[in-house]
């Protein structure tokens, strides 16, 4: 059911962006408005992910769900109307676009984390990349809808399918029967949860690297997809048909790909595969910007589509891998925004360069760029291979007293006795693993002292924002955090285990 609803979802989302972007070509001819669609679509995710991601981990995410979907409904409702009254102009079609765009910033994270919830970890790359059947096939769907639609009744009927579309994934999103367990601590205040979930992935390696490998292959490739109306027109009888065979081409490439792509993760590793990947897509690229031969554009877009869906399934799956269910929404809404921000940049930046030189000349630009940008990312932040075991482990007793604070920070105390001959080793599993791991699970700082006048006592202070927000951090302990509490025990020599003590600090209340 939710499947068929992302599907449905997916489907209104390309028939908009069909034929808006049609629709811009109609309302003007310079290059840079056409563009701007792209970057109106985008951009919302870009501006909203977090603060939604935020949200999809403390609400009820079915219900979250509907009404993203029902305002995506009422959205394109308005785009309709406006239509079919004639008042439509680039600068209001570019708003409402931005509106139909904060729909998908909300929709995007709260379904990202419940894939997760539907499926054993094993079985998760299969489960993202049957999502990816469901984005391709709507890339497919969608534009032979909306084509069809505009050349036989016009674009405002495409608006009205996709209203009645969006009921219809509502009312299916309404008949899952999930259970939604409040919190025993409460929600997270938005502003403490957007701070911790942008902490959790700044201090991950791993999932640094995957943000910044998918911001530059969506900055890139977004100049062919923000563009392609253009190149569409300028083919040997190009038109609206062109323009809808070279999407479904494209999505028909990213579904045929999804066969091969379990043979390619096992054969590659996954700089390899988003490096191929990326190659293929700029080849794809090249071949877009020197063409005017149907027959040429049609297997290179087919080529397109299928490094499109391997660059991006591979390293969706290795973020998902890397992050935890209590975060999970908040780390898919930055990865989201990352592909966003890289879509909306992209396709501003290349659109004013195709209107500065030519069309043709923008692609290929962007496909040497995006390949050598790719490479030399691989070689400046290379893939670790290491995945930490992210299962919950709910070992640590929370502390427990008679009356909790309600306000003011806390701060932690851990007291080690070292050996001062294993000093430095201590000190760099403290300062490169165990500081890490606190500022994941929302401390507000942390400090390694060194007694003076001890050498072999290290003090270990770690800040929270308040009792609560402390209490959360037992909630968010994994096996691998009981691996690392495990490593820093090992260097203790006292004969009791180190002492913990906890304070509120009085200048913060």
């Amino acid at each position: 059911m939710l499947w068929t609803t992302w599907l449905m979802a997916n489907v209104c989302m390309w028939m908009s962006e069909v034929a808006a972007a049609w629709m811009m070509t109609s309302l003007t001819t310079k290059p840079l408005w056409v563009a701007l669609v792209q970057t109106a679509a985008t951009l919302p995710v870009f501006l909203l992910g977090l603060p939604s991601g935020a949200l999809a981990d403390n609400l009820d995410r079915k219900r979250y769900f509907l009404f993203t979907q029902l305002w995506v409904a009422s959205v394109a409702t308005l785009l309709s109307v406006v239509i079919f009254l004639d008042v439509m102009s680039p600068a209001l079609l570019l708003v409402l676009v931005f509106a139909n765009g904060i729909g998908m910033a909300l929709r995007w994270p709260v379904f990202s984390a419940i894939v997760p919830e539907l499926v054993p970890r094993t079985q998760l790359p299969a489960a993202l990349a049957l999502n990816g059947v469901s984005m391709n096939a709507s890339r497919i769907i969608g534009p032979l809808v909306a084509g069809a639609l505009i050349a036989s009744a016009g674009s405002a009927w495409v608006f009205v399918l996709n209203a009645a579309l969006s009921v219809g994934a509502a009312i299916i999103i309404s008949r899952w029967k999930r259970e939604h367990t409040p919190n025993p601590l409460g929600r997270e205040r938005l502003g403490s949860a957007m701070r911790v979930g942008l902490q959790y992935v700044k201090q991950s390696y791993l999932l640094k690297g995957v943000l910044l490998r998918i911001s530059i292959f969506f900055f890139h490739s977004t100049a062919l997809m923000a563009l392609l109306a253009l190149v569409a027109r300028g083919m040997q009888d190009g038109g609206a048909g062109t323009f809808t065979v070279l999407l479904a081409s494209m999505g028909a490439g990213a579904i045929a790909s999804t066969a091969f792509l379990p043979r390619l993760r096992r054969r590659y590793a996954r700089d390899s595969l988003v490096l191929r990947g990326a190659a293929v897509q700029a080849l794809a690229m090249a071949v877009m910007a020197v063409t005017h031969q149907l027959w040429i554009a049609v297997p290179a877009m087919f080529l397109g589509g299928a490094a499109w869906i391997t660059v991006a399934n591979t390293l969706s799956v290795s973020i998902q891998m890397g992050l935890p269910d209590w975060v999970r929404a908040r780390g898919m809404s930055i990865y989201q925004m990352s592909i966003m921000g890289g879509s909306a940049a992209g396709a501003a930046i290349w659109g004013q360069v195709a209107t500065w030189t030519s069309v043709p000349v923008c692609l290929g630009i962007a496909a040497v760029s995006g390949i050598t940008a790719m490479a030399a990312v691989n070689r400046w932040m290379p893939d670790a291979g290491l995945e930490d075991d992210l299962t919950p482990k709910r070992i640590f007793p929370a502390p427990s007293i008679p009356e909790p604070p309600k306000h003011g920070h806390v701060m932690v105390q851990i007291e080690y006795l070292i050996d001062p001959a294993r000093a430095a080793e201590f000190r760099f599993l403290m300062l490169n693993e165990s500081r890490r791991s606190r500022l994941r699970h929302g401390a507000l700082s942390w400090e390694l002292l060194h007694d003076i006048n001890e050498p072999g006592r290290f003090v270990e202070v770690i800040v929270d924002e308040s009792w609560t927000d402390h209490l959360r951090r037992f909630d968010r302990v994994t096996a691998a955090d009981v691996t690392l509490r495990d490593r820093k025990l090992a260097f203790h020599t006292g004969s009791e285990r180190p002492r913990v003590s906890r304070s509120l600090m009085e200048t913060t209340v």
